[in-house]
């Protein structure tokens, strides 16, 4: 599939009834009979809200056409998988689950799976990843006799899984795990910022594309990191570790950039006022930035350092 044509099924809707077919919010491949809304709802949006909000949140975003979710254990403490394990109870079935770990070896990655399906009320995940892979000694521990790879390997084998992935936040060694072993996915920074001032990103894709995985974006609304002067307390987002891009018009040119580098989907940040204002934008076309206009949003993110960078 070359690039316009992984482009063009965007707009194509989805065959896959298992997953919500039928909606409004565009769909992407992710396997073959696996279409996702190229928009992901992330397990943080209903951390600090009310369980009925929360409720009411993923009913909203399921209904819009959003049926990739996302999620981990250590998103604040597990309250992100008590409440969206909660929440999508009624859509359990219809939609597509990616969880993860950051435990590195088999005992800690089982004992975080058994706790996901839990709290999921579930007894498989969709997607099983290895959660922020940032060293070489990450994929040492990963694959080393009674690492992580041994659990996630026997739970594909179980059914406990479907897909296994990682999420990368180190471009050496996320090309290492994507030699090393078989995996269906990778999550990894996509943002205008990591890639065109950082240089962080299009290694990975390049790699993900050549070994035949699915890539799913991390970070496309981040402007940066927080300016230094700017006390913990006193940001807008407080969920959010670096800056999210909040102005409407700049988040579309963002998010235009990052759909279009041949990924099936996007994780907005966890504040649920961007995860509304990027499933708004991303309901409507999002053509191909022209080169002016990557020239003026590449000057704009500028003013902050980028969230990664090689």
């Amino acid at each position: 599939m070359d690039r316009r044509e992984f482009l063009g099924t965007a707009v194509a809707g989805t065959s896959t009834a298992a997953y919500g077919a039928g909606t409004a919010l565009p769909r992407r491949q992710y396997k073959p009979g696996i279409d996702l809304s190229i928009i992901a709802f992330g397990g943080i949006v209903v951390c600090h809200l009310e369980q009925e909000e929360a409720n009411r949140r993923v009913a909203q975003a399921f209904d819009r056409g959003v049926n990739y979710f996302d999620c981990a254990p250590s998103y604040f403490d597990g309250e992100a998988e008590i409440k969206l394990g909660e929440a999508l109870q009624p859509y359990r079935n219809k939609v597509f689950l990616a969880e993860k770990t950051t435990r590195r070896d088999a005992k800690g990655a089982r004992q975080e799976l058994e706790q996901t399906l839990k709290r999921f009320h579930t007894d498989h995940v969709d997607l099983y990843q290895f959660h922020a892979v940032g060293s070489m000694e990450d994929v040492d521990q990963i694959l080393a006799p009674g690492g992580a790879a041994e659990t996630f390997v026997a739970a594909r084998k179980e059914g406990k899984v479907r897909h296994l992935g990682f999420s990368a936040h180190h471009a050496p060694a996320a090309i290492r795990l994507m030699d090393a072993l078989e995996l269906d996915s990778v999550l990894f920074p996509v943002n205008v910022n990591a890639w065109e001032n950082g240089g962080f990103g299009p290694q990975i894709l390049a790699k993900a594309k050549s070994k035949g995985m699915a890539r799913m974006a991390l970070k496309a609304l981040a402007f940066g990191m927080w300016p230094k002067s700017l006390k913990e307390g006193d940001r807008k987002y407080p969920k959010c570790w670096y800056q999210p891009i909040d102005d409407r018009e700049m988040a579309r040119q963002a998010l235009r950039f990052t759909l279009n580098q041949e990924i099936t989907a996007a994780v907005p940040p966890g504040d649920e006022r961007i995860f509304d204002l990027a499933v708004d934008l991303a309901s409507a076309p999002l053509p191909t930035l022209t080169g002016a206009e990557l020239a003026e949003l590449k000057s704009k993110v500028a003013t902050l350092d980028p969230v990664f960078h090689v």
